[in-house]
């Protein structure tokens, strides 16, 4: 019995007893076949009443809370408990798994719901955020994603008559959300007079916009829009939980147990009490209802379900029952009949029949169950209850025997012995007593010893014995009755067991897992005969084990279903069945058990394809796997993890700038370049599969960082170098064009690259952690699979053309080696790795899995490698012991001895196979693997002459395979590739040193060779010549780490890790002599120059050893470095040695003695050395990052000229820096390709080459050194380099200030300005005592009306009440701070523009315009598409911390898609692709991310963080919907969208065709193209730089004097127009249009002269005129032909707009804006009819009469002018403080002036221009916000800062109090936002904001207000209730500073603050 081996035996699921309706809500439904779907446990179930069968659903692995059925009816979605919940949908006839989709929740889903057309899903979390998921369900994606609410949500739907909408309900809320693009978008429901705000449970929906919901109460809500329209009250008594739509109304469910029928329209049909029914009980509670047809569904709160016929409603049919809420632990089975009974803690006692699956009894007890046991022949049933009282029952009617109460803690156990003259009762108080039947059960025996709770009994069959178990794992034996413990050997020896459900003792060792706790395992059962036990535990699972099962962590089999813990399991009386309890679940299931493997299979196993399994070894039917393999071993503990990572390179730049020394440059990097040529290596040691032949023959391979293309005719390679680290794996398309590699990193990613032009095609990352392991592309060639590193080495699904992830899942949790497609078939995958082998099915975004299934065939080892047959069904696998395993479908068919040892790769052909392994044989075998036909060894003697190189061991192990070209591709484990003819002979074409580091490198005094040594203990000398390649090689005792040519070439010394050193004679590799006078590592070792007579060894020992080379001897040290020596270097006469060690010293010695001596700066600089490679000292200091290390640089090496140094760093990096390097920081050029640290580097002899070694990645590199006129040859070089210029040429103030623009400031709700006091609707008011009782109504307030103005003719215009605002005309655009956001849509009939938070059209020819106002925040950008199939369409960004990009039809204002989620702050530029498809969108978060949408589906395609500075603009390629163009500050960069990752290449800087130095880089303002890759980017300089793909090629000097704000490219012609910065003149101007070269320019001038500079900020060209828009708000359009400018939109210029009025009589306007215009405007003409430049204003205001006007001015001025040509008629200051109102008297005699001093002084206007003051008011707590006189100019009314009101007298001043006084007076006009009148216009949420302004309409019954939030609002007047009822307008973006309405009332002027813009909105 020593085997851990499976059981042959297996259960079947067969019935499930139980419905889940706590906690859950509409899960009940009819399939189209009329069968029930619905869910219990973690089981979804489809049941056939007809048939009495069930169907199941396994593919959750917790509780299922949710289920909606999709509109066809056949196909369920289910959605689950857990920390990452998934969602599964289903079919429910084949029980399919059709999509899993994961990632979108936490916690668990809630809610679920298809669309009306089923293509959409929609999912509700049970996080904290409830967040609410839209899925494309089949493909496994979210479409949108959003926070649904703070409080849960019970309900999410899609509406089902009105499209892309979807209402969600909860606690206190249902919101209607409108979906477009990926943004999801809610109106709250507005619950208003007609409902109490009630947390609303269930949803349904009609025609049109309407929407049911029940409610808490028991109310139906019935919702319009999102207006609660009408109530149907009490429709329930108490909540109503559920609620269906059929074809003939509607049915309602809640907790009063009713069912309601209603019709269409919402009138009750009919109603259906369920409590009284037969089955019915008081407290019935439904949870679930559906109506189909004639029959209605009703689930319940207690696990029923009812079926119920409409037309018998009398007699409804409970179909399931099942325990209610409460653990479920108690279950006994009958001993002669198949019936079983349950117990729970909902106090029933059940009895079942497992025949009919029905219920026989039920009865309620009045306490808890929590055991139950038959006596011997079924008579009568003993039960036991939490409070430690048993019963004994009748089983016949259940009627009482006894009752006894003798222990205080719950009975957890009892059982009637075999006899039936006993009954043991085991209780939690630690004890069992056992009792007598026959006496009436008398107590007589107590069984002491167990120091914890009692769990399991058992009695012998001679009821001599019985055993206990206790919750302190002690397993105890005592004597019957009597109860005394049994310790003897002998007597236990003898003992049987009548049953055995205990978990502990010899016989159950093997249950447990090896390391697991005691408590896990609730209950076993053993079926003696079947010779298995039947487990259940606390993971939910079922399993079997055989009987006995002595060796611990024996093989099972699992079975799932429960959820979280199984309490009970027993096998049937008849052995045929196993009856499981679950105890949260409270879920009984039934399965068949099937004895050895044989009998009834006709019920299928649901358990195929389903869940991992928690203990992956356990399905096999051997016993574990013998042998190890060392190799393999080794491998599967290799790490990735690295200490430094490629990504902490980026956080060095802004270092460099915070340390650099005030006022130092950087000094400038070299001009000469390297350019890769070759790379001796191939990564075998850790890889496979990793060498494939290319479409033209050439070989594809990997090495360090470097994929690599060699062509073996030319013996020269091609490379592949964006991998920021070591790669990992490789894979060929099935064209053989594409490569796939995946690589290490902590976000690692895949490259999918052009083997031909090694262009990167897609970069696939974001879904795996540590490293990429293994790749594999579809058989078509569509799909890529990628396995990560991370501990559950996730396999990932990528359409890798879009950079899609199309699916995941966790694959193993040991590594996984290969994965592969099978070729036949795109949707199966298979992979192999440690002890495993798994078949997978993708199934929308997840997978179903089943592992390969062993039988008796063989034992599981790891495998390694895969191929695949003919057929789909067939494939192939390779173990660690040598054998292929040959599968059909899962099952393993036989098996192959092929190799000994592991068999690491084979490949499959038509013809065959080949394999290789361990053993260093190749195989050759036929197609089905019955004969090998030929074998090859690797061995010396078959490789060929003209090989790159020489076998350094016999039979290296083979690590990758493949057949092509009549040829076998053989990698090897040595890192070396070699091409076997069929005929035997063998050619070495790359070879590298293999696993271990690399540090020595030394380069042949003369020639073109250099020699390496590594800790793989070989030397090797390398021919770097014409062919590269090996030409001699040692194998050394010890790791070596470093090596030097003596000065002829003729001899090596190499220095050993050990603290050994060698000498070896150069030709013949012998060794001449060695030496061992250290113990630590020697790590350089160097020849003195010509004639060579001293050896310098310098060792980790802190010591440099100088040997004589003739003497053969030691004859001196040199003593004194207080840490290991890291480099030496000698003088070129051989007297002085400078010597680096790792305490950072430079330290020199005199030869041959080894005597210190000191040499100063100037002397080390000017000394003759004759190398240099160390790394400290001045002439270094620019060579080292900053935060760096000493063990961060290398090594370097000097060239021999000592103009340029090479470094070597731990980021892989090779850099080159000017020599002498001193001062921080160097500039340099860098170059990647070796992955982590590169070790050594040196220049060959003649400074044309430099060699660079890898430490783990083994990889020697050949650099060639270019010269710069060659420089164009090896491109890339500046992208790779760090370049960045920190001069920047000039300064402007208008970028400075763009640049700095802070928005977060005026992202709203910042109040404008900070008030004290608190707010009106919070202040207490004293009640007034009512004087009297009068009949009166409460008055008005007095505010006079106007007469009515006479017309023309004498006749009086009616006046009517104004109900609405429609926004007619807005004056504003916005230039100040955005830009090319100006343009021509509808074929030149219409311009489109943004001011404020509004989009506008303006159509030319009428003046008109209509408006765009969903945006909630400014916009500040705004692109037109130009492709003729999106006509009209136009994005537009917006500010807000979180905004939105909104895309919309210009014609009809139709929103299209609304796209959020990817940027903060704002959003900063929108540009969209050439075909239209794709936007681009750039945010003003600091990382300034850029993102390219398909706009259309909403989905983000790819993301980017763009520059650490702000980027202003990115346009598309006006021919490419992938490359793409940003530029910002200091910044040019040219983006190709590849797969779904953007890789920008920065734009390279030269001469610019000069000839002179390299140009500086500028701050870029505006991008234009020109045909073959020509981009024009305009500089702050007022230069335009000329790119040709990424380099400067030419400069357009000073195309403006000042910066180059916007470009424009005409699609049509090519032609360019610039718009810039220019003071005023007639020849030059702001605005110039020029050819496609942008050689030749006209200038279109638009003022002649001036002081102030004109500043253009967007450009446009249409048909002959360009559109031009300027910085101080304006937009003109300018003829071609004449430059003639027409004046289309004239705007206030940056500042806030405060000052507003209206004429007295005339329809125009006047406003005073911050940025110093006064401005009069005619409403009928829609122009500006004046304008004056008078500076900063703040408030303005017309006299009486229309004839005067007064300005008040910020700086505490105030003007007064005459109406006609704004003559001054005076000025006066005598505040200093801002004026906020200025009013005249109604009378003319006064000027009212309010300043931001808390002063009104009152100005005699009597007295002419010298205006007098004649008063002032005192006492004012605050700064004024509003005044307005009484209607006889005697009163005038203050409103202030401290939230008060004031009445003073004119002109005196005086503070009037008398409350009865200021009631009486009529006030000539209201403004004031303050008062008891008006106190409902503060709105609920105003902490943060404020109104700032009122109006009342002259008519006296409509009332304006403005606020902080952006609206402008319409209450009625008085509103003296709080919270008024009113009618909001959206377009002003955040603050509203001002409202007025016209005289007549047809207009409402409103003004904006910082969006300087003025809406004319009109009143209907």
């Amino acid at each position: 019995m020593g085997e851990r081996v499976a059981p042959e035996s297996q259960l079947r699921l067969e019935w499930v007893y139980g419905y889940r309706g706590h906690q859950c809500r509409n899960n009940l439904y009819y399939t189209t076949n009329k069968e029930i779907v619905y869910f219990v446990a973690g089981v979804g179930i489809v049941y056939n009443p007809k048939e009495q069968k069930q169907r199941f659903f396994l593919g959750h692995d917790d509780d299922i809370l949710c289920l909606a059925l999709h509109p066809e009816r056949t196909l369920v979605a289910t959605g689950q408990t857990g920390k990452m919940p998934s969602i599964c949908v289903w079919d429910s006839n084949t029980m399919q798994t059709i999509s899993i989709l994961k990632g979108g929740h936490e916690n668990g889903v809630g809610a679920l719901g298809f669309d009306k057309d089923g293509n959409r899903l929609v999912s509700v979390g049970m996080d904290q955020y409830a967040t609410i998921v839209v899925w494309d369900w089949k493909r496994g994606k979210v479409l949108a994603t959003v926070r649904g609410h703070s409080d849960r949500i019970f309900d999410v739907q899609f509406h089902l008559f009105q499209d892309n909408t979807v209402v969600s309900c909860g606690v206190k809320h249902i919101k209607f959300w409108s979906l477009c693009g990926n943004a999801l978008t809610p109106k709250k429901g507005v619950f208003g007079k007609a409902g109490e705000i009630q947390t609303i449970l269930c949803l349904a929906f009609g025609p049109e916009d309407t929407t049911y919901s029940g409610t808490l109460g028991g109310d139906v809500y019935i919702w319009k829009g999102s207006n609660l329209s009408r109530v149907v009250q009490a429709a329930h008594s108490g909540a109503i939980y559920t609620m269906s739509s059929a074809d003939e109304g509607f049915v309602t469910g809640g907790k009063d147990g009713v069912v309601k029928l209603w019709d269409m329209d919402f009138k009750p049909i009919t109603t259906i009490n369920l409590v009284n029914i037969k089955d019915g009980y008081k407290g019935l509670c439904l949870r679930s209802v559906c109506w189909r047809g004639d029959k209605i569904l009703a689930g319940t709160q207690n696990s029923e379900i009812f079926e119920i016929g409409v037309r018998e409603r009398d007699k409804p049919i409970c179909l399931v029952q099942g325990h209610a809420e409460g653990e479920l632990w108690a279950l006994a089975i009958h001993p002669k009949k198949a019936i079983f009974a349950t117990g729970s803690d909902d106090n029933t006692l059940r009895l079942w029949n497992m025949s009919t699956y029905e219920i026989l009894s039920k009865t309620t007890m009045d306490q808890k169950i929590r055991s139950l046991a038959f006596d011997a022949d079924g008579g009568q049933l003993a039960v036991g209850m939490t409070d430690g009282s048993f019963l004994v029952l009748k089983a016949r009617d259940m009627s009482e025997v006894i009752h006894i109460k003798d222990r205080k803690e719950v009975i957890h156990e009892l059982k009637f012995s075999p006899c039936g003259k006993f009954l043991s009762v085991g209780s939690n108080d630690n004890f069992v007593d056992v009792y007598s039947v026959e006496e009436r059960y008398k107590r007589v025996g107590t069984c002491k010893g167990s120091s914890s709770f009692i769990t399991h009994m058992d009695w012998s069959k001679d009821c001599k014995y019985l055993q206990t178990n206790s919750g302190a794992a002690e397993r105890l034996i005592f004597q019957m009755p009597g109860g005394k413990q049994v310790t003897s050997r002998e007597e236990l020896v003898s003992i049987h067991w009548y049953s055995f459900t205990g978990v502990l003792g010899q016989e159950v060792n093997g249950i447990w897992e090896k390391y697991t706790d005691t408590n896990d395992i609730n209950a076993t059962d053993a079926n003696f005969d079947a010779g298995v036990i039947v487990t259940g535990d606390d993971f939910g699972l079922v399993k079997l084990f055989k009987f006995p099962s002595v060796r611990k962590g024996a093989k099972f089999r699992k079975y799932i279903g429960h959820s979280a813990h199984v309490t009970n399991v027993r096998f049937a009386h008849d052995k045929q069945r196993v009856i499981s309890t679950g105890g949260a679940d409270h879920a009984i299931f039934q399965w068949h058990f099937l004895a050895d493997g044989s009998g009834n299979n006709s019920i299928p196993d649901p358990q195929q394809g389903f869940v991992d399994s928690n203990s992956e070894e356990s399905d096999s039917d051997m016993s574990d796997v013998g042998e190890l393999d060392s190799d393999l071993e080794q491998e599967k503990q290799v790490n990735y993890q690295r200490l430094v990572d490629k990504e902490d390179t980026k956080t060095l730049a802004h270092l460099i700038k915070e340390e650099m020394p005030a006022g130092q440059k950087r000094k400038a990097a070299p001009t000469d370049s390297l350019k890769l040529e070759y790379i001796f290596g191939y990564r075998g040691y850790d890889c496979r599969n990793n060498l494939f032949y290319t479409q033209n023959g050439e070989i594809v391979y990997h090495v360090a960082a470097a994929g690599i293309v060699y062509s073996k005719e030319k013996g020269t390679q091609r490379f592949y170098l964006e991998h920021t680290d070591d790669i990992l794996c490789l894979c060929i398309h099935p064209q053989k064009d594409f490569v796939a590699t995946g690589q290490v990193g902590r976000d690692p990613s895949v490259h999918v690259w052009d083997a031909d032009t090694m262009k990167t095609v897609a970069i696939l990352k974001g879904q795996h952690q540590r490293g990429i392991c293994a790749v594999d592309f579809t058989g078509d060639g569509k799909k890529l699979v990628s396995v990560g590193l991370d501990d559950n080495h996730c396999i990932v699904v990528w359409d890798w053309k879009k950079g899609e992830k199309l699916a995941t899942t966790r694959g193993h949790k040991d590594k996984i080696f290969v994965v592969k497609w099978n070729p036949l078939d795109t949707n199966r995958l298979l992979t192999v790795g440690v002890k495993h082998i798994k078949f997978w099915t993708q199934t929308g975004g997840g997978f179903t899995s089943s592992r390969g299934t062993f039988g008796n065939v063989a034992k599981l080892c790891d495998m390694l490698c895969l191929a695949f047959g003919r057929t789909a069904e067939i494939c192939f696998s390779g173990g660690s012991d040598g054998n292929v395993f040959i599968w059909e479908g899962t099952n393993l068919m036989k098996i192959v001895k092929a190799h000994e040892g592991p068999l690491f790769a084979m490949h499959s052909l038509d013809k065959g196979f080949v394999t290789g392994g361990k053993d260093g044989v190749v195989g050759l075998w036929d197609d089905q693997f019955e004969r090998c036909l030929k074998t090859y060894a690797i061995k010396q003697a078959s490789i060929t002459p003209e090989s790159n190189g020489i076998l350094i061991e016999e039979s290296p192990a083979v690590r990758a395979i493949v057949l092509g070209h009549g040829k076998i591709l053989v990698g090897t484990k040595n890192g070396e590739i070699l091409e076997i003819d069929k005929t035997g002979p063998m050619t070495i074409l790359i070879q590298g040193h293999m696993e271990g580091e690399l540090w020595g490198l030394t380069v042949h005094p003369t020639s073109s060779i250099c020699a390496t040594v590594s800790d793989d203990k070989t030397v090797r000398i390398w021919d770097l010549s014409e062919k590269c390649k090996m030409i001699k090689s040692k194998t050394i005792k010890q790791a070596g780490r470093c090596i030097c040519f003596s000065p002829d070439g003729k001899n090596l010394a190499v220095g050993l890790k050990d603290g050994s050193f060698v000498v070896l004679n150069t030709e013949s590799m012998d060794e001449l002599a060695s030496y061992h006078h250290r113990k630590e590592e020697i790590s350089d070792i160097r020849f003195s120059p010509d004639p060579g007579k001293y050896l310098a060894v310098a060792s980790h020992d802190n010591f440099v050893d100088l040997y004589s080379v003739l003497g053969k001897k030691r004859v001196g040290t040199c003593k004194g470095a207080s840490s290991y020596i890291t480099h030496i270097d000698w003088d070129s006469q051989g007297k002085v040695i400078m010597v680096n060690t790792g305490a950072k010293e430079q330290l020199f010695f005199e030869a041959p003695r080894g005597n210190r001596i000191t040499l100063r700066n100037q002397e080390i600089e000017k000394h003759p050395w004759a190398t240099w490679t160390a790394v400290l000292g001045h002439t270094c200091e620019g060579l080292w990052p900053p935060k760096c290390d000493i063990t961060d640089i290398n090594a370097t090496c000097c060239t021999k000229d000592k103009l340029i140094i090479a470094t070597a760093d731990d980021f892989g990096f090779v850099k080159l820096f000017n020599y002498p390097a001193k001062g921080k920081f160097a500039k340099y050029k860098k170059y990647v390709g070796h992955s982590a640290h590169v070790t050594n580097l040196r220049w060959l002899a003649d400074d044309r080459k430099l060699v660079s070694t890898g430490g783990a990645d083994t990889a020697i590199m050949v650099w060639s050194r270019v010269s710069p006129n060659k420089a164009t040859a090896c491109g890339g070089d500046s992208e790779e380099s760090d370049m960045e210029s920190e001069e920047e040429g000039g300064y402007d103030s208008d970028v400075e200030r763009e640049k700095n623009i802070n928005y977060e400031s005026k992202i709203y709700v910042n109040p404008l300005r900070e008030k004290e006091g608190v707010k009106p609707h919070l202040q207490e008011t004293a009640v007034e005592l009512k004087k009297g009782v009068t009949r009166n109504a409460p008055e008005q307030p007095k505010v006079k009306r106007p007469d009515p103005l006479p017309a023309t003719g004498g006749k009086k215009i009616k006046m009517s009440q104004i109900a609405e605002l429609q926004l007619d005309y807005v004056h504003g655009y916005r230039g100040y701070d955005s830009r090319n956001n100006l343009h021509y849509v509808n074929d030149g009939t219409d311009i489109i523009f943004h001011a404020a938070g509004a989009g506008i059209v303006k159509n030319l020819s009428s003046g008109a315009q209509s408006f765009y106002l969903e945006h909630n925040d400014d916009i500040i950008c705004l692109a037109a598409n130009q492709h003729p199939k999106f006509k009209n369409v136009v994005a537009s960004g917006q500010i807000g911390s979180s905004p939105s990009v909104h895309i919309w039809d210009a014609v009809t204002k139709e929103t299209l898609s609304i796209l959020r989620g990817e940027h903060s702050k704002g959003v900063c530029s929108v540009d969209f692709s050439c075909t239209g498809k794709f936007l681009v969108t750039v945010g003003l978060e600091n990382e300034h991310n850029i993102v390219v949408w398909r706009w259309q589906e909403g989905a983000k395609l790819a993301s980017v963080s763009g520059h650490n500075q702000r980027i202003f603009r990115a346009e598309f390629r006006p021919d490419s919907d992938s490359q793409f163009v940003s530029v910002g500050v200091k910044h040019v960069k040219f983006w190709s969208v590849v797969g779904s990752q953007l890789v920008g290449k920065r734009g390279i800087l030269t001469d610019a065709g000069t000839g002179g130095t390299i140009i500086k880089m500028h701050t870029m303002l505006s991008i234009a193209f020109g045909a073959n890759n020509v981009t024009y980017t305009g500089a702050m300089s007022g230069d335009v730089y000329v790119w040709k793909d990424t380099s400067l090629v030419r400069l357009v000097q000073k195309a403006h004097s000042g910066p180059v704000f916007t470009m424009f490219t005409t699609l049509r012609d090519g032609l360019i127009v610039t718009g810039g910065k220019e003071m005023p003149s007639k020849e030059n101007g702001p605005v110039k249009l020029w050819d496609q070269e942008m050689k030749k320019c006209r200038a279109f001038p638009l003022h002649e002269q001036g002081s102030k500079p004109d500043v253009v900020k967007s450009v446009c060209r249409l048909k002959g005129k360009i559109l031009v828009g300027t910085k101080n708000n304006d937009i003109l359009e300018i003829g071609e032909k004449n430059g003639v400018i027409q004046v289309l939109v004239a705007g206030h210029g940056e500042g806030e707009v405060w000052g507003l009025d209206t004429h007295p009589s005339l329809p125009r306007f006047i406003t005073a804006s911050y940025d110093g215009t006064l401005r009069v405007w005619d409403i009928s003409t829609k122009s500006m009819v004046a304008k004056l430049d008078i500076g900063a204003a703040r408030s303005a205001s017309f006299s009486p009469d229309g004839e005067m006007l007064a300005v008040g001015m910020k700086n505490g001025e105030f003007i007064v002018l005459l109406s006609s040509g704004l003559k001054v008629w005076g000025r006066r200051r005598d505040r200093a403080g801002s004026i906020n109102d200025i009013r005249f008297s109604p009378d003319s005699h006064i000027l009212a002036v309010g300043s931001e001093d808390c002063c009104v002084d009152f100005y005699d206007l009597s007295q002419g221009p010298s205006l007098q003051r004649s008063g002032f008011c005192k006492g004012i707590p605050s700064f004024i916000i509003q005044m307005d006189f009484s209607a006889d100019s005697q009163h005038i009314r203050v409103s202030t800062g401290a939230y008060s009101n004031q009445v003073y007298a004119v002109p005196k001043g005086n503070l009037i109090e008398d409350e009865e006084v200021i009631r009486k007076i009529t006030w000539a006009s209201w403004t004031s936002v303050l008062g008891q009148e008006v106190i409902g216009i503060w709105p609920k949420d105003s902490s943060k904001a404020d109104v700032n302004c009122s109006h009342l309409s002259h008519h006296g019954n409509a009332l304006a207000t403005g606020d902080d939030f952006g609206y402008v609002k319409l209450f009625e007047f008085p509103c003296e209730d709080k919270y008024a009822p009113h009618k909001s307008y959206v377009g002003h973006s955040a603050h509203v500073t001002n409202v007025r309405f016209t005289c007549d009332d047809k207009y409402l002027i409103s003004t904006g603050g910082d969006d300087c813009s003025v809406f004319v909105w009109k009143c209907t």
